[in-house]
């Protein structure tokens, strides 16, 4: 129901949930910080100029918007959310956290798979002012928050 995306379509997120290389080589396995039975977790490879380190979660299972996702992923999608929202804001020296998810190119959806954002928020950062950064971070750059949110979840299971 109201998709977009094309027959050819290749999903990244659905290629790095079975831990592969992104096709287009952006996203890579280790920015996975935490897995449920329904839903990933993952530094995005797309940052803001004052949102470094935010995070995607995703189903595990491909659903491409939020009309089409059924309710059981849309719970540990947001379960999930909470909890790396509560790593972000433990780890990262941030004042807050905001979430957010889009549909349909209209709603600026550029990925067809469900994904929710959850962002570092700082005083004054004009998150919603801003656009993203053109140049991608490294996979190491990007290690520096995954790290830190592994920890974090280690932590929280022993």
């Amino acid at each position: 129901m109201f998709n977009h995306e094309p027959d050819d379509y290749i999903c990244p997120f659905c290629r790095l949930v079975a831990g592969l290389d992104d096709v287009r080589r952006i996203n890579d396995p280790r920015d996975v910080v935490r897995r449920t039975q329904l839903a990933t977790a993952f530094v995005s490879p797309r940052w803001w100029p004052r949102n470094h380190g935010h995070v995607l979660v995703v189903p595990n299972a491909h659903h491409e918007n939020i009309y089409d996702l059924p309710p059981a992923y849309g719970h540990a999608v947001h379960d999930l959310a909470r909890e790396v929202a509560i790593g972000i804001r433990s780890t990262y020296g941030c004042a807050g956290t905001s979430v957010r998810q889009h549909n349909e190119p209209a709603g600026n959806q550029d990925v067809w798979h469900y994904h929710v954002h959850v962002y570092p928020r700082y005083s004054g950062d004009d998150l919603y002012r801003s656009q993203a950064l053109s140049d991608l971070p490294s996979v190491e750059e990007r290690l520096v928050y995954s790290d830190r949110l592994r920890a974090f979840f280690a932590g929280q299971e022993a």
